[in-house]
């Protein structure tokens, strides 16, 4: 090219991202390393199934991108650029790149591609924020319908809106707290000490504890309420509102904004959300009288499953339903065993009952085993052990009679290995991160996602306390958790294929698990615990792990876009199963997918891989120390 002509090309390049950004000498150094061709309509700049080492930047005219399966992915014209996937990834091609009229490209070689990459940080970035921008809207387009999101998106805010703050000063009288309960029809009554909750009076306690006590009405209304309330924050969503209130046995939750008050939200405000299936199970769940009727209830889960799918609700927001629904269905078999067994042992000793894994990631899908285990108290008195041990054979029957198959691992608290006293967890602990053995620390992963769901949780807390001070010093341990989560590879091949099970019961079918969602957990898992965070839910591991420093904020970003859109395709697959009366499993024949589905979960998997490709060339933890 001319000087005249090169100097042209470089002030078209400064006008387009990302050649805007390089220092002025590099840009118009750049031209000279440049070649223009012209490309006639219908010609192919790129193909698949073919290697291409040039980045393609439209001069003039305009080129299309297709996917392997002929769908489009986009079109673009001057200033744009196409072919940085396999400048980024690796050959072949997984697009076709025709031009749709006649096109004049600047071509820039590989080898200059990863020379500005390296050199500008910026440069790189652009085309990585690129891909995830596509990655993106993949996740957004399987969760559109704002129609699904009815429970999962009303807050308490939503329902005290035009409900309005009940309530009366610290040294109101019992009488005045009626009246007032009476002129606002309210059920409750907050008492407020300047703009602090001191208390709250509802109908129950007046009933109760005035009524039925003859208590005289102009006494003082802090002798009756009820102490410190327990009080959530107003954006809560509907179906962690009606957990809260199932758990603590209460009917009435204040809220707070900012730290003050803003209303109460009701049992009955609850149960009057039409749509509030989850909700409605939930309730139906807690009210029933036996294992039979528990049972009963968590049939219903996977037809829940299926109408969420459909509404197009998100992954994210579908596991933790599923989640919610079965920490009620093991919260009230836990309390009918303790019930059953009051008799014949007395009160159940304090110990804390905790989930594992999926469900205590709140990432629960169709089709999981049990998985969970018990905290004894160190103080607990001789024979706690034979009562918490009858106590887990009875909720382990249970959960298998609603649909949770036992852990073929036996991870569960019928084990006794898994039932300890807190001294004994602690040895545990201490001696998977401070002395780890491979194959003990790999199958003691699960352990690392615990979450307390009924019983004393104080012990829980104890217990993670230790366990974020502990895990970001054992490098040995890091290492062995950065082994296996670098080796649980996604299922795609060299060409970019996917990688299928050639034998067996699941031949020809891609394992969405193992490699995809499994493997996004397996790398938060690590960087969680290297940074010391009590997290254990993935979303907040991978967001936490970018601001912290261990992951780039867009890998972060794309790693969360990449859990949404596996998982997704997963439920979508699973709810079909049930449907049909099969077992849901994570297997999914690929003729069962869109060709848009195929094309992101290939984006999916490419993502998940470079994440371990990076984590596989640190060392575990160097980003937190």
């Amino acid at each position: 090219m001319a000087d005249t002509e090169l100097a042209e090309v470089a002030d078209f390049l400064a006008g387009h991202a990302p050649f805007a950004a390089l220092p002025e000498p590099v840009l118009r150094a750049l031209p000279r390393r440049l070649t223009i061709r012209y490309h006639r309509r219908g010609a192919h700049l790129m193909a698949v199934g073919v290697d291409s080492d040039d980045l393609y930047i439209v001069r003039s005219g305009a080129i299309e991108i297709r996917d392997a399966d002929g769908v489009l992915v986009d079109r673009v014209a001057e200033g744009a650029t196409a072919g940085s996937t396999t400048l980024v990834g690796s050959n072949p091609s997984r697009f076709d790149v025709v031009a749709i009229e006649d096109t004049l490209a600047l071509h820039l070689p590989r080898e200059v591609f990863h020379e500005l990459s390296a050199a500008h940080p910026a440069f790189a970035d652009h085309f990585d924020a690129e891909r995830a921008d596509r990655l993106r809207m993949a996740a957004d387009q399987v969760a559109t319908n704002p129609a699904g999101h009815a429970i999962l998106r009303t807050s308490g805010r939503d329902l005290v809106r035009q409900a309005g703050l009940v309530t009366v000063p610290a040294d109101a009288t019992i009488c005045e707290a009626a009246v007032v309960m009476s002129t606002e029809e309210a059920s409750s009554v907050l008492v407020l000490d300047g703009h602090r909750i001191a208390g709250i009076l509802t109908d129950r306690d007046l009933r109760r504890r005035v009524v039925a006590r003859g208590i005289d009405l102009d006494g003082p209304v802090v002798a009756v309420m009820t102490r410190d309330p327990v009080v959530v924050p107003a954006a809560t969503s509907a179906i962690e509102l009606l957990l809260t209130m199932t758990e603590r046995g209460i009917h009435h939750l204040p809220l707070v904004e900012g730290g003050r008050p803003i209303g109460v939200v009701t049992s009955t405000d609850l149960m009057r959300l039409e749509r509030a299936n989850a909700v409605h199970l939930v309730g139906d769940i807690t009210q029933q009288h036996d294992v039979a009727g528990v049972v009963e209830m968590a049939r219903r889960i996977p037809r829940l499953v299926e109408q969420l799918v459909d509404q197009d609700v998100g992954a994210h927001d579908i596991t933790r339903v599923v989640t919610s629904v079965g920490d009620a269905v093991e919260r009230r078999l836990i309390t009918l065993a303790e019930e059953e067994m009051r008799e014949q042992y007395g009160p159940p000793p304090r110990y804390c009952w905790m989930a594992l894994g999926s469900r205590a990631r709140h990432e629960q899908a169709l089709g999981s085993d049990q998985d969970h285990a018990l905290i004894l108290a160190d103080d607990a008195p001789e024979g706690a052990e034979e009562h918490l041990a009858a106590l887990a054979a009875r909720v382990v029957d249970g959960l298998e009679a609603a649909g949770y198959p036992r852990c073929p691992g036996d991870v569960m608290a019928s084990n006794p290995r898994w039932r300890q006293r807190l001294s004994g967890w602690r040895r545990e602990f201490r001696q998977w991160i401070h002395e780890p053995v491979p194959d003990a620390v790999l199958g003691a992963s699960i352990f690392f996602d615990s979450r307390p769901i009924h019983g004393d949780d104080e012990l829980h807390a104890r217990l993670v306390e230790d366990i974020a001070a502990w895990a970001p010093r054992g490098q040995a341990f890091l290492a062995h958790l950065t082994k296996e989560a670098v080796a649980n590879e996604p299922p795609l091949g060299f060409f970019r294929d996917f990688v299928l099970a050639r034998a067996g019961e699941h031949k020809d079918t891609l394992d969405l698990k193992r490699g995809g969602v499994g493997a996004i957990v397996d790398l938060a898992r690590v960087h969680a615990l290297g940074a010391g965070l009590v997290s254990v839910n993935t979303r907040e591991r991978l967001l936490a792990a970018g601001r912290s420093g261990g992951l780039g904020g867009t890998t972060a970003a794309s790693l969360v876009d990449a859990l949404e859109f596996i998982s997704h395709v997963r439920l979508a697959h699973q709810a079909r199963q049930a449907a049909g009366g099969a077992v849901p499993d994570s297997r999914v024949r690929p003729s069962e997918l869109t060709a848009f589905e195929r094309r992101a979960l290939r984006e999916a998997f490419q993502v998940v891989r470079e994440a371990q490709q990076t984590l596989a060339h640190g060392a575990p933890g160097q980003y937190y120390t």
